[in-house]
């Protein structure tokens, strides 16, 4: 008897051990017919016919576009090709090129340690960052110092000054040039140490302009964690949400799933876009970029993203908190600072939360969007959006250059449309 009882004991801690090193895996999201939650087939095939449209017209390649709504996917489809020359159809696991949808994953990953108490979003960049302590701000007089210390807060809204060197400001893109803090051939350490020598183009808090911050705040993760930013991403976020296709390169045994990247001129001219020129994602680089760095696939962006819609929990775990979620999702742009812009294109009527621009009301700005809609994008063309209101979570893909918004406006009325039942 004694020794049953033993070997009971010893069969429970060698399951421990087993589940300990080999976690269950997260659940699949379940997939129900549109007409289950309340969405119409027959309108949703207007996006198959609309994407497909693209792909005869030869205006991309070919992408992906899922659908979801309450929580379970309606609709899951790709189209075209992933790679033209090799005639390789594109797929549903497709691994992509996210470029600026890492940011968002990234700001996620500050909020944990926001969560945690290890930073603030209050804090000076310089409390993790020392090199970026008494930056200077250009100005049509010369370089004058900041008013205050550029913060966290600045960083995870765009609100910092960082640029991407092109901006109204010669002397800050200038000097942009000669640092190149986006070298791939620098660890985000040393990207770091060289900033303090670039000026912002504004003093920090009194405008938005999209730029290098997300990178920036991969260097405050490090610092605030005491690990690799690709580390830290695994560990608390890729991991618990079951993220399997995520991360800054394509691992050699899944290059056979890599889309190609492909320059459109929208006119039905396709040609093969400069892969080395972007970044080579088929291997590690020193480089690790929280703002534009990440590969994935549809299905592992949409778990991060359901994972936000529900208020910080994905399959029974808790992530990051409802009150980080909460500034990730609505506008934290400053008094002063009405919209986000792009040189003339004015976004009226969208700010920026801590990680996702926001949709505050109405204009001529993207008409067929919904008030309290949160989203972004990607270089490559890829696009998401979420609208809390009709608990509906979009993301289409594709890998074209120069960046458009043309899949996204060809099917987000079309999407809205098939919303049947509120």
């Amino acid at each position: 008897m004694a020794s049953c009882f033993v070997s009971a004991i010893r069969i429970v801690v060698l399951l421990l051990v087993v589940a300990n090193f080999f976690p269950a895996q997260a659940a699949e999201i379940p997939t129900a017919a549109p007409e289950d939650v309340g969405m119409s087939s027959a309108k949703l095939a207007k996006v198959d016919e609309a994407f497909e449209g693209l792909v005869e017209e030869k205006r991309l390649a070919g992408g992906t576009v899922v659908i979801a709504r309450r929580g379970k996917i309606v609709h899951f489809k790709s189209y075209g090709l992933a790679d033209i020359e090799k005639q390789r159809p594109m797929k549903n696991d497709a691994i992509m090129r996210f470029y600026s949808m890492s940011k968002a994953i990234t700001s996620a990953a500050v909020m944990i340690l926001a969560d945690e108490g290890k930073l603030d979003v209050n804090d000076p960049v310089s409390k993790h960052i020392p090199s970026l302590r008494s930056l200077k701000v250009t100005t049509a007089g010369g370089l004058v110092a900041t008013k205050r210390d550029v913060t966290i807060a600045d960083l995870l809204r765009h609100t910092a000054g960082y640029t991407y060197g092109s901006s109204p400001q010669s002397a800050s893109d200038s000097a942009f040039k000669k640092v190149d803090p986006l070298d791939h051939e620098r660890t985000v350490e040393q990207m770091a140490g060289r900033l303090g020598d670039v000026p912002l183009a504004f003093q920090p808090g009194e405008d938005w302009i999209y730029g290098i911050s997300i990178d920036v705040l991969g260097r405050v993760i490090e610092v605030a964690s005491g690990q690799k930013l690709d580390r830290f991403l695994k560990k608390r976020i890729f991991k618990p949400l079951g993220m399997k296709d995520t991360g800054f390169f394509v691992p050699e045994k899944k290059h056979g799933r890599f889309a190609q990247l492909y320059n459109s001129d929208e006119k039905g001219n396709l040609t093969i876009g400069d892969n080395e020129g972007h970044r080579d994602f088929t291997k590690p680089r020193a480089f690790l970029s929280g703002g534009g760095g990440l590969v994935s696939t549809a299905r592992d962006y949409l778990r991060f993203l359901m994972m936000i819609q529900q208020g910080g929990t994905f399959d029974g775990k808790r992530v990051v908190s409802e009150k980080s979620v909460q500034l990730m999702t609505t506008s934290q742009l400053p008094d002063g600072v009405p919209h986000i812009y792009f040189g003339d294109q004015q976004r009226v009527g969208v700010g920026f939360g801590f990680g996702f621009s926001v949709r505050e009301k109405m204009s001529d700005w993207d008409p067929t969007g919904r008030v309290g809609e949160y989203g972004w994008g990607g270089l490559a063309s890829t696009h998401y959006w979420v609208s809390p209101k009709d608990d509906l979570i979009v993301i289409t893909l594709e890998q074209t250059m120069p960046y458009s918004f043309m899949t996204e406006f060809a099917v987000k009325g079309l999407i809205y449309d098939a919303i049947e039942e509120k």
